[in-house]
């Protein structure tokens, strides 16, 4: 299938753009960098200059908006070339979307400009060091004061942390709420005073971009922070959030299970035993098949969330099977990948043990599939109740 024939002219020329910029800008020097952990500080910039940080930025606000597939393509061919930058600009686009659609015409004007070039970059501060997928058990406190909040709370593994000048935190307004979620509110908070990126967290994978710890101790935000007129929506926000959220992981899994395909294909017509092509033994014949069907199964569902977003209708139940089918995909096309090259896999000087690596984030990061489940489950039962 072609990838392209579902976007306009437009949207499928940028993807062919950023498609020839990874192959002839990325792949050559993403082994250097992500073995040496090295933010890719050319690379973001040349990202910038495509309009990448713009992507979910609307207008007129923004220029380089797309729709949500066009988006979903271009997350997936900077991931082929290397995760991380697809990971780069991950929270921002989320950021960028709850301001579009839940921020004060004041927050959009002095956000949405900046953030489109890239000037500004954004993130998100949800999982705490005792709690990730359960959202609403969150500990980080936003104590109202007569001018605004003061902020008590940790958060953990906040991607792009340093490099980020606004942060989308989530935290509690009103500890005493009932039901809990109606005590959560989103906070648009800029570094300052008692705001810490305190440290770096070690990881396997995703490399070159930082994933860093926060520590809020008295740290003071305008009552302006607040996103949206109102207290107490910033569960429901954030849950729209992560439908675009969980879109962009599982573009990211599906560039990620692509680029090990790509390799595996090309290895197993270099690579000759016994007298023939390794592709032409049954059994690495047969792992090229079942990665290439998986792959192709993958694809249709992130395009199909992201179409089902693109229609303004809810897409939790959509997001997360994207999610869930095309990290697990990933993570299985990586470990054939590896197979087919046998010790060639295993070497550092090869890219199929990154993408080993870079695989399983996708299946932890932005709620587990674990957690998937019981959110495709949940919405499979309210969208399809039994009446009596």
């Amino acid at each position: 299938m072609d990838p392209f024939t579902e976007l306009i002219d437009d949207e499928a020329e940028l993807v062919a753009v950023v498609r020839s910029w990874v192959n002839r800008q990325v792949k050559p020097v993403v082994r250097q960098l992500e073995h040496a952990n090295t933010y890719p500080e050319a690379l973001i910039d040349d990202m910038k200059q495509m309009g990448i940080f713009g992507l979910a930025v609307p207008p007129p606000w923004g220029e380089e908006s797309v729709s949500v597939p066009c988006y979903a393509r271009v997350t997936e061919e900077l991931s082929r070339g290397w995760m991380s930058l697809a990971g780069a600009m991950g929270g921002h686009t989320v950021v960028s979307k709850l301001i579009g659609e839940f921020g004060t015409d004041e927050q959009k004007d002095r956000y949405l400009p900046r953030m489109a070039t890239g000037e500004l970059r954004a993130t998100m501060a949800l999982t705490e060091p005792d709690g990730g997928s359960d959202l609403q058990a969150l500990r980080t406190t936003a104590r109202p004061t007569r001018d605004g909040y003061v902020i008590n709370g940790t958060k953990m593994w906040i991607t792009n942390a340093r490099r980020s000048g606004l942060v989308a935190l989530l935290c509690r307004t009103d500890p005493e709420a009932e039901p809990r979620h109606r005590g959560i509110s989103i906070l648009l908070v800029e570094k300052g005073h008692g705001f810490e990126v305190s440290r770096d967290l070690p990881k396997l994978g995703y490399k070159g971009v930082e994933s860093c710890e926060l520590v809020f101790e008295g740290f003071e935000a305008p009552g302006s922070a607040l996103l949206g007129p109102l207290e107490g929506q910033g569960f429901a926000q954030m849950m729209r959030g992560l439908e675009i959220g969980r879109i962009q992981v599982a573009s990211r899994a599906l560039g990620v299970a692509g680029a090990a395909l790509e390799d595996a294909v090309r290895y197993a017509q270099q690579r000759q035993t016994f007298g023939k092509q390794i592709w032409e033994h049954q059994s690495i014949g047969n792992y090229l098949a079942d990665m290439a069907t998986s792959l192709t199964a993958a694809r249709q569902l992130v395009y199909y969330a992201a179409r089902c977003y693109q229609s303004g209708q809810r897409a939790d139940l959509e997001a997360g099977m994207a999610k869930l089918f095309a990290s697990e995909t990933a993570m299985k096309i990586a470990l054939d990948c590896l197979r087919i090259h046998g010790g060639y896999g295993y070497s550092t000087e090869f890219d199929v043990e990154r993408y080993f690596r870079d695989a399983p984030l996708m299946i932890v990061g932005e709620g587990t599939n674990e957690i998937q489940r019981n959110v495709i489950a949940r919405e499979l039962i309210r969208r399809h109740r039994v009446s009596g």
